[in-house]
């Protein structure tokens, strides 16, 4: 859903679509993207500008920012963060709802970095493009149980 569409007219009353003048319900449960940065600032519903400026003012002692998307249809957790490591490379890193679904990648570019979150955002199909992405889903396997062998015959 683009990030446009998160601010539809105020929640419950109708919308009539300029193109047919049929009425539409507006969702109640909008999703809602929530950006977060080390500090503990957080941005409800950020705009492009002010995901530009978190990404801007991060510092390379390993400061990172999230943006969370919450919406209740959506099961597990959905989000992108990025970190400026010491070298001054962005580790970027997002999940599609399950651990199992969590990639990442590294970059020097912080224009690249920007596009992906913009594009996460706005839940556009080619914000991956520009990266190579590693599933580090063993990275959130629990480990496993000690001294739990299968038993024997």
């Amino acid at each position: 859903m683009p990030v446009g569409a998160y601010e539809l007219e105020k929640a419950g009353r109708p919308h009539r679509s300029p193109l047919n003048g049929a009425v539409r319900p507006v969702r109640q449960d909008l999703v809602m993207l929530i950006a977060t940065n080390a500090r503990g600032h957080t941005v409800k519903r950020p705009s492009k500008p002010a995901m530009g400026i978190m990404l801007a003012n991060l510092g390379r002692d390993n400061e990172h920012m999230v943006i969370e998307r919450q919406d209740d249809e959506l099961a597990g957790d959905w989000y992108i963060q990025v970190l400026l490591r010491e070298n001054n490379t962005y580790q970027l890193e997002y999940r599609d709802g399950a651990a199992a679904e969590h990639y990442q990648t590294q970059t020097v570019s912080q224009e690249k970095v920007l596009r992906a979150l913009l594009g996460w955002a706005a839940d556009t199909s080619d914000w991956r493009e520009d990266f190579m992405w590693n599933n580090i889903s063993s990275m959130f396997e629990p480990p496993a149980a000690m001294g739990m062998d299968e038993p024997t015959a």
